[in-house]
This record gives C-alpha cells, structure tokens and sequence, in this order.
C-alpha cells in the first residue's frame, strides 16, 4: 500500500480545513436535493394491494400502523435467492443491518417496512436468527412489478391522506447504500425531518431542530418536548452558532 506524505499537525489541520470546504458543500447539496424531494409531485395508488402479515392479510393502508409516512424496501428472501431458506440476499441483508432504532422514524410519523416474496412462517425464523425487528410482509401480487422492486431492490415512500395513498419518491440501486439512519430516512419523505431549518412548502409540519430528539424507550406519541431538554438543547445551538459565526451544518 502506497504511504502518502507524512506531516505535521499544522499541516494535516490545514488539509482537512481544506477539504471540509467540499464537505460542507456536499451536505448543502444534499439539504438541496432532500428540498426538492419534498417538492415531488404525489402518484395516487387507487389499487388495492394485499400482503400476508403476521397476523393475517392485511393492505397498504394497513403498512402504515395508523402513521403519516411509510417507506417500503423491496427484500429478496424467497426460493431461487442465494442463501435461501437460511438467509435473505447479502446485500438486502446488509441493508437490513444498518436500520437504526425505528422508535425515532416513528417518532416522526413515519413507518418503515420490509417486503418479500417468502412466507410468514420463513419471515419469522429470518428475524429472531438475524435480529431483526422491522415488520416485514409477505407479497401476494403485483404489488413489486407496479413500483420498479420485482427484479431489484429499492425503497419506495408513500404518505397517506385519511385512507388516500400516495407514492411520493423512489430510490434503487446505489442509492440504497446509505439508508439506514433516521436522517436518511426523513430525508426521502415527503415531510422531510419535520424542522424549522428546512426548506419545506408552506404549511408543512415543523419545529425547532433537536427539541423532538428522545431516548428510543421515551417517545410518548402526544407528549410536548421537554422544557428542560430544549433548554438545553437550544442553548447548544446558540454556542455553537457563537463558536462557528454561522449555522449549524
């Protein structure tokens, strides 16, 4: 392996000032695109799609477990994938890995599920064996094929209105590397991360950054931020605001 230049501290702090330049750029780049995600136009689902969940047939709607938001990623874990039954597809499995805690995706209203071809029973067994806990339905139509999943993997995100359904963005392919945080996931949605700093159409849901932020097992669904906790974390803003002359990015 090649050694690149060694030098000192100084010079080392100079190159990663450097290139933060470019980092800073690539995270507004990023805010940007999000922004214009939330600004999709909305595909209306006037099908009726129907899975196999652990307890019984359920529909879309039903995906979403009374929440706002629902993302669905496309699994491969059926006869014919490679490790089948033991095992779904490495990279979905991979994929499934690097989920976080989805208390703080719901906590913004937002569900995330997994879909396969394999049945209930074979779901089950891949999840206590892989210690996986995101609901994962069993596929019944054409559900797959109608959203671009039937011969690759993908996350498809929907909102709903009442018991309206709406398809509002789509990712595949490389795109999928870097799911896996809640960031990642808001960032797909059609409401974003929910904070005042965005740009988001009017009337979209928003409050300060950091207020919503709880321990996985604190969310209380209809509690209002903690006043102590936003005390402390718009304290922390300002400081660090003071310390960078600018905003938090």
């Amino acid at each position: 392996m090649q050694i690149l230049p060694i030098v000192s501290p100084q010079a080392w702090e100079a190159a990663r000032q450097a290139l933060l330049v470019r980092e800073k750029a690539h995270t507004r780049a990023g805010d940007a695109l999000a922004a214009d995600r939330r600004r999709m136009p909305w595909q209306l689902i006037d099908r009726p799609y129907a899975f196999e969940g652990p307890g019984g047939r359920v529909g879309l709607l039903d995906l979403f477990e009374g929440r706002r938001q629902l993302i669905v990623y496309r699994a491969f874990f059926e006869p014919g994938v490679h490790g089948w039954p033991d095992h779904a597809c490495r990279g979905c499995s991979m994929v499934a890995d690097q989920v976080g805690h989805l208390a703080h995706l719901n906590a913004r209203d937002t569900t995330l599920a997994y879909v396969s071809r394999a049945p209930q029973a074979d779901i089950a067994g891949l999840k206590d064996r892989m210690g996986w806990d995101i609901p994962w339905y069993s596929l019944t139509d054409a559900f797959d094929a109608d959203f671009g999943v039937a011969e690759w993997h993908g996350h498809n995100v929907f909102i709903r209105d009442g018991d309206r359904v709406f398809r509002t963005y789509f990712i595949n392919n490389r795109a999928d590397e870097a799911i896996g945080t809640v960031w990642s996931y808001l960032d797909l949605t059609a409401l974003g991360r929910q904070e005042a700093w965005e740009d988001s159409p009017a009337g979209y849901p928003q409050e300060p950054p950091y207020r919503w932020w709880n321990w996985h097992d604190s969310y209380e669904p209809t509690a209002a931020p903690d006043e102590t906790w936003a005390a402390v974390s718009d304290a922390g803003v300002a400081a660090f605001r003071k310390a960078q002359g600018g905003p938090v990015e």
